[in-house]
């Protein structure tokens, strides 16, 4: 049937009531309205769900586009204005202000002298692919019981470093040793929710249809159905998907945040299902990463998704950062940040000392930009020398976007010696239930994680 017959019958064949004043509708538009007010004052005031840590996403935006190379003084002198609404509670302001922000962000103009520009800008997989040699894969022997279990470990590892994160999220090295001294164990009682889990479980859920064929478009169709809402790169994103904005424009149009860490968190997926072939864990991450995100945003989730790779057939941990650094495109912004994290390290004599230098390198970038974080990410492994409680306490204490990180790394120690090297004392009963906030699925038990990523996982 026609689009227009479908209509034409249903205006034919409705039949005329009197509504009562309790039967019109007109009421619920206050609910609406109220609705996106909350939505619109999201944008400039929040609080990390996690952690509590506050975060404004409105100048988180005009950051971010400044860091990559854009001229956003214009969208500066709305800040202050747009700050002073929300404290009024001027909803009517608030929107006209996040309106004329919105439109000065997708307006703003390249900076030429920016230093972005002095990089190389990677549009796709094929270029990214020309610039990097791959070893070549290492099948793993079929070893059914071993090799679940390292992947038991790895989402076990997973969940025991974001469950650590999610409590200390958003907050500065400084702050959290004043607040909590020198800790290397959970602040409160583990649970499972967090983003990081949610997309990665989205990833799976079509990968497990589609297998390594697996494109963008699938995976932003799981987003769609999935997952109710997301933070920053990826709310941006499912916006763009849900107005039929697909992969890789949802992650360049309208996104200010796609440098930001939403892509860099979800790799590790990508190498669990890709176990000792890092060309196809890189090509999985690419193809996830552009969905919500572009360039150096895409070539943080692709660092995850290498090395987690790398870690079932290499077990020195050193040697699969360094190796996970050399797949990194040499002439990247984002491999510029690597060498000088592990410049950091290699200079220091402790893992504060890395951590301090890049601090102050890269402090005009949010707490939840990539580069920070991949900052922390390297420093932890190099410093842990592979000792998972060493490498979680320092991933844990470095601040910025701690379970993001912690979630990342710790399968790379995990997988090594599989569930018997997470010491015991990490073990909780909310990792046999996972629960979430997505539509599907709101909860599975860890054996059903493992074996849904056995299953698939080409090896």
């Amino acid at each position: 049937m026609k689009a227009w017959e479908m209509a034409s019958r249903l205006y034919r064949n409705a039949k005329p009531v009197i509504l009562g004043e309790e039967e019109q509708t007109w009421e619920v538009m206050k609910s609406v309205s109220g609705f996106y007010d909350q939505l619109a004052g999201l944008d400039w005031k929040s609080n990390v769900p996690g952690s509590g840590a506050p975060e404004t996403i409105m100048v988180a935006a005009v950051q971010a586009l400044e860091n990559r190379g854009y001229i956003v003084e214009d969208s500066e002198e709305l800040l202050m204005e747009g700050l002073r609404a929300y404290d009024d509670k001027d909803f009517i302001r608030l929107h006209q202000i996040s309106a004329l922000m919105r439109k000065r962000l997708l307006e703003a103009k390249k900076n030429p002298d920016s230093p972005y520009w002095s990089y190389k800008y990677y549009h796709n997989f094929e270029e990214y692919e020309k610039n990097v040699n791959f070893p070549d894969p290492i099948k793993l022997q079929d070893l059914n019981d071993e090799f679940r279990d390292r992947i038991k470990a790895a989402w076990l590892s997973q969940l025991i470093g974001a469950a650590m994160g999610t409590q200390l999220e958003g907050y500065t090295r400084e702050s959290l040793r004043e607040a909590f001294g020198d800790f290397d164990y959970y602040l409160r009682e583990p649970n499972t929710y967090n983003d990081d889990l949610t997309f990665q479980l989205a990833f799976l859920e079509a990968f497990n249809e589609k297998g390594a064929d697996i494109t963008s478009k699938e995976i932003a169709l799981k987003w769609a159905g999935l997952v109710p809402a997301g933070w920053s790169a990826e709310e941006f994103a499912l916006r763009n998907i849900k107005q039929g904005v697909f992969p890789p424009e949802s992650g360049r149009w309208n996104n200010p945040f796609n440098e930001w860490i939403g892509a860099q968190m979800r790799g590790a997926i990508c190498g669990m299902v890709a176990p000792g072939d890092p060309g196809l864990a890189a090509r999985l991450a690419w193809t996830d990463g552009e969905v919500s995100h572009a360039n150096n945003g895409i070539l943080g989730e692709v660092f995850n998704a290498v090395m987690l790779s790398l870690a079932f057939v290499e077990k020195d941990t050193r040697k699969v950062l360094l190796s996970a650094i050399e797949l990194i495109p040499k002439d990247s912004e984002y491999r510029s940040v690597l060498d000088f994290a592990l410049h950091s390290c290699r200079n220091s004599e402790n893992w504060e000392a890395a951590m301090e230098a890049c601090e102050e390198k890269y402090i005009r970038y949010n707490w939840i930009h990539s580069y920070p974080n991949a900052c922390a990410e390297v420093i932890a492994l190099y410093f842990g020398e592979g000792d998972f409680t060493k490498t979680l306490k320092i991933i844990s204490q470095a601040g910025v976007d701690v379970d993001c990180n912690a979630a990342q790394i710790m399968p790379v120690i995990g997988i090594r010696e599989g569930t018997s090297g997470i010491p015991e004392r990490y073990m909780h009963e909310a990792f046999l239930d996972i629960k979430t906030y997505m539509r599907y699925p709101r909860h599975l038990t860890l054996d059903e994680l493992v074996d849904a990523t056995v299953k698939n996982a080409v090896r």
